[in-house]
C-alpha cells in the first residue's frame, strides 16, 4: 500500500461544498480546494459576493456552483444540500465554515436573541449542513469527509465572548461523536480549529473588543498576537492548506480530531 500524499492534485474527482465560502476563511478553503482539483458548491447568504468568489474559482478550471444559503435556517440548509447533490450527483467533502463572531460583552448583558443568533449559526448550523449529506455518502459506500471549521477558543476560555465560545466547544463535542457515528460507513469527520486571522473580521473584532475593554485597538491587536509562539495572526491559506489535508487521503487515517491551526496559541 503507498503511502498517501496531499500533493497538487489531491482531490482530483472529489465534490466539495464549502458554506461561508464568498468571503475570508471559507474564500480561500475553496481557492484551495479547487487548485487541489475538486469540484465545487460554496453557499452564503449574499448572492452578489457569492457570484463573485465563484467567479474567480471557476477561472482556475473548475466547475463552482453559487448556492445562496443561510446555514440557520433548516429549509434553506436543505435546499442547497438538494441544489448540490442534484448539480453534482454527489458530494465527497462538506466543510462547514459559516459562521459569525457573536456579541462582545459581558455575558449578563447580552440577550437571549444575539445569544441564539450565535449559537445558531456557528453551532446548529453545522448540524443543519452536515446532516442531509450523510445519507448519500453511506449509500455510496465510498466513504467522504466531514470538516467544521470551529477556533481556538472552542479549546480555551474567551472572556466577553461566552455565546461563541459556547458554541465552538459545542462544534469539538459534535465531530468526535459524529465520528464515532460514521466511522463505519468509512466517512471521517474533523474539525479544524484556527487562531486569530488576518482580516477584516480579525480587525472588526479587534475594534469591538477594544471599545468593550477600554483599551486602544494596537493593545486589542497584541491580545491576540501575543500569545502565539509565531508572534503573528494566521492567513487565511493557512486555514485552508489545513482543510485539503482532512479533505484528501492524506488524512486517510485521521478521524475524531480537532486540528490546531492557531501559530501556537493553543497545543493540546
Amino acid at each position: 500500500m503507498s503511502a498517501p500524499t496531499a500533493g497538487p492534485n489531491a482531490l482530483d474527482g472529489k465534490v466539495a461544498v464549502v458554506t461561508g465560502g464568498n468571503q475570508g476563511i471559507g474564500l480561500a478553503i475553496a481557492r484551495a480546494m479547487a487548485g487541489a482539483g475538486a469540484s465545487l458548491a460554496i453557499c452564503a447568504r449574499t448572492m452578489e459576493s457569492l457570484q463573485r468568489a465563484s467567479d474567480e474559482i471557476g477561472r482556475l478550471g473548475v466547475e463552482c456552483l453559487p448556492l445562496q444559503c443561510d446555514v440557520s435556517d433548516p429549509g434553506s440548509a436543505d435546499a442547497m444540500a438538494r441544489a448540490a447533490m442534484d448539480r453534482f450527483g454527489k458530494v465527497d467533502v462538506v466543510v462547514a465554515n459559516a459562521g459569525i463572531a457573536g456579541a462582545i460583552r459581558p455575558m449578563h448583558e447580552i440577550t437571549y436573541e444575539e445569544w441564539r443568533e450565535c449559537v445558531g449559526t456557528d453551532l446548529d448550523g453545522v448540524y443543519l449542513t452536515f446532516r442531509r449529506f450523510i445519507p448519500a455518502m453511506i449509500e455510496s459506500t465510498q466513504g467522504g469527509s466531514l470538516i467544521a471549521v470551529s477556533s481556538m477558543t472552542g479549546k480555551r476560555p474567551l472572556p466577553e465572548r461566552t455565546p461563541y465560545g459556547a458554541a465552538k466547544m459545542g462544534v469539538i463535542g459534535l465531530v468526535r461523536s459524529l465520528a464515532l457515528e460514521l466511522g463505519p460507513h468509512k466517512i471521517r469527520v474533523n474539525s479544524v480549529c484556527p487562531g486569530p486571522v488576518a482580516g477584516p473580521r480579525l480587525d472588526r473584532i479587534v475594534k469591538h473588543q477594544a471599545e468593550a475593554l477600554g483599551i486602544t485597538e494596537a493593545e486589542s491587536m497584541r491580545r491576540f498576537s501575543d500569545p502565539a509562539a509565531l508572534k503573528r495572526p494566521l492567513q487565511a491559506n493557512e486555514v485552508a492548506a489545513a482543510c485539503v489535508f482532512l479533505a484528501s487521503e492524506a488524512s486517510s487515517g485521521i478521524t475524531g480530531e480537532d486540528l490546531n491551526v492557531s501559530a501556537g496559541v493553543v497545543m493540546y
